[in-house]
């Protein structure tokens, strides 16, 4: 089996792996879990490991504690990552170029309209040419990973955008998952 497959398997018992396997860094996450449940078990390969950790709960504990380890690295770097991104975007906030201040609503304007002209258009196939609607519905389907992509900038924008209020108001926005997450982590380190 993949190393991505035998990591999956393996996260059912450690929290938070999930996540961390359907990120960009998956491969490299996979690999590491799977030279980790090798090292627990003592197993030759990653599929004789797992079939070892599902049938022994010592084994799993194991596990957890050094996958514990793994996660929270991840997390860091992903916190690393994040901060990076905000400080670019309160840079931009803070930009005396008017349109650097402004591309946030921009872009979300640019969205609206984009998708109200192309919903817009596939009504008025669906009533002129119902023949063509469905060639048109499959051209649209295969846009929905630009959609995909262009509404998740737009939410984490939207996001920010509270966020950065909150703190012009002077008020602390809540944490979020990922910081709840790397906060649960690090106790439960400390705690060993």
């Amino acid at each position: 089996m993949e190393p991505i497959s035998i990591a999956l398997g393996l996260a059912q018992f450690v929290p938070g792996l999930t996540r961390l396997l359907m990120g960009d860094r998956a491969g490299n996450v996979a690999d590491k879990v799977v030279k980790a449940a090798n090292a627990v078990t003592g197993a030759g390969n990653a599929d004789e490991a797992l079939s070892k950790i599902k049938h022994d709960p010592e084994l799993q504990l194991k596990l957890q504690k050094e996958m514990n380890v793994i996660v929270l690295a991840e997390l860091e770097a992903e916190n690393k990552q994040l901060a990076t991104i905000n400080a670019t975007m309160r840079t931009e906030y803070t930009s005396g170029d008017s349109f650097v201040r402004r591309w946030r609503p921009f872009f979300g304007y640019t969205i609206a309209v984009t998708w109200f002209v192309q919903m817009s258009a596939l009504g008025i196939v669906i009533v002129i040419s119902p023949n063509d609607a469905p060639a048109v519905i499959n051209a649209m389907v295969n846009l929905s990973g630009m959609w995909a992509i262009a509404l998740a900038v737009l939410g984490v924008s939207v996001k920010k955008r509270s966020d950065d209020k909150q703190v012009s108001a002077g008020q602390t926005p809540p944490p979020g998952i990922f910081q709840n997450l790397s906060t649960l982590l690090s106790r439960n380190k400390e705690s060993k």
